[in-house]
């Protein structure tokens, strides 16, 4: 089993299958040694650039989509609650993880924590900006230096640029995985991706 391989992990986190995939991945990374890199995308523009829509757009896959989610949270002992809020907007929030991911990556995973708890367990709004804000200050971060960062124009370029990239790549939804550059989409084929993992 090689213990250098690298898992991309492309995401935005206005997905519900995107957090469990992410409460999954450490025990994945645990197991296989792989080394993490964080892609932050968003789905709104991969959308547009792909012809896909989310399932809440159609009547009977969002109907179905809710009780798949209510399984797989519970398989994953995960805690999920559905966002009454959804669809939200998460254009700040994922400049906000593209501006961590070049000024301060090792902070990003512990924002990412916070954001998706946010998103899919206390069920907030967090298109709204003071909730954002509070929930970033429960979670040690500076909502006013936050508002800078995701202001620059350099962290806007940032995540238009590697949103482009992903739809170059043939992502098309989030989660998307890469391991060697071969591309996995959703948080149902993890074990995929650690077959993967585990090929020398």
């Amino acid at each position: 089993m090689s213990q250098h391989k690298t898992l991309e992990f492309w995401f935005d986190v206005g997905s519900p299958y995107t957090y469990l995939a992410w409460k999954a991945l450490p025990a994945l990374l645990e197991r296989t040694g792989a080394k993490l890199d964080l892609r932050p995308m968003l789905l709104g523009g991969i959308f547009k650039a792909t012809g896909n829509r989310s399932p809440a757009e159609v009547a009977a896959k969002g109907a179905w989509t809710g009780r798949d989610l209510k399984r797989w949270a519970s398989r994953l002992a995960s805690p999920f609650e559905r966002n009454p809020n959804f669809p939200v907007n998460t254009l700040v929030m994922m400049r906000g993880a593209a501006g961590l991911r070049e000024r301060d990556p090792q902070a990003l995973p512990r924002y990412l924590d916070a954001v998706f708890d946010g998103m899919w367990v206390k069920q907030l709004n967090m298109g709204d900006p003071q909730v954002l804000a509070g929930v970033l200050s429960d979670a040690g971060f500076d909502p006013k230096a936050f508002v800078a960062m995701v202001e620059d124009p350099f962290v806007k370029e940032s995540l238009k640029h590697d949103t482009e990239a992903a739809v170059a790549r043939g992502v098309f939804g989030s989660p998307t995985f890469f391991v060697d550059g071969e591309l996995y989409f959703g948080q149902d084929r993890l074990d995929f991706v650690e077959q993967a993992l585990r090929t020398a």
